[in-house]
């Protein structure tokens, strides 16, 4: 099996927002492309990130009395560049996808961008695309093990219950449970 680079699965259909772009077209751009990660970029080179996370984190909460047309009125003035994470991880489209996924899990981040060696913005690695090869390399295997009986064997008795007491088990404590309280 060849070696998968970043390339082989980033997405390259991006979306992005300029620094002087608004809260509220940040919010709506995630929302209509829905998607939870707008990289910001400058001529092309990538010079923040905005979150979903960081959205909801800058909206004011309806637990603060506020009511909608005040709130959005607020996030149409406030800059993306204000709340922006300027500090972003980037990896290379050339980079092993291995490296990239052991990244995302270490650091529990949703995305990376991806940069070429000038810094221009080529793509992004999201959770998502992960899923999706996932997704591809479960189907493609179960479409091979179709025909195998010993396949069938192994997942017919894998939801079973049969062996399993520990459910018994629970059940014979709360009834000892309930004698206590009487």
């Amino acid at each position: 099996m060849k070696t998968l680079r970043v390339r082989d699965l980033m997405s390259t259909d991006l979306v992005t927002l300029s620094a002087s772009e608004t809260l509220d077209l940040a919010e709506e751009v995630m929302k209509l492309a829905r998607i939870r990660h707008l990289p910001v970029t400058s001529g092309g080179r990538l010079v923040g990130l905005v979150t979903h996370r960081d959205l909801l984190r800058a909206s004011v909460s309806v637990l603060a009395g506020i009511d909608d047309r005040t709130r959005e009125e607020m996030m149409r003035e406030i800059p993306v560049a204000d709340i922006m994470n300027r500090e972003v991880e980037t990896i290379s489209p050339d980079a092993q996808l291995s490296e990239a996924a052991i990244t995302l899990l270490e650091h529990k981040w949703g995305c990376l961008p991806v940069v070429d060696g000038d810094q221009e913005l080529v793509g992004i690695l999201t959770e998502a695309d992960f899923l999706k090869l996932i997704a591809r390399i479960l189907v493609e295997t179960e479409a091979e093990n179709a025909d195998d009986d010993e396949d069938d064997d192994w997942e017919s008795g894998l939801f079973d219950d049969e062996g399993d007491d520990d459910d018994d088990e629970d059940d014979e404590d709360d009834e000892d449970d309930e004698d206590d309280e009487e």
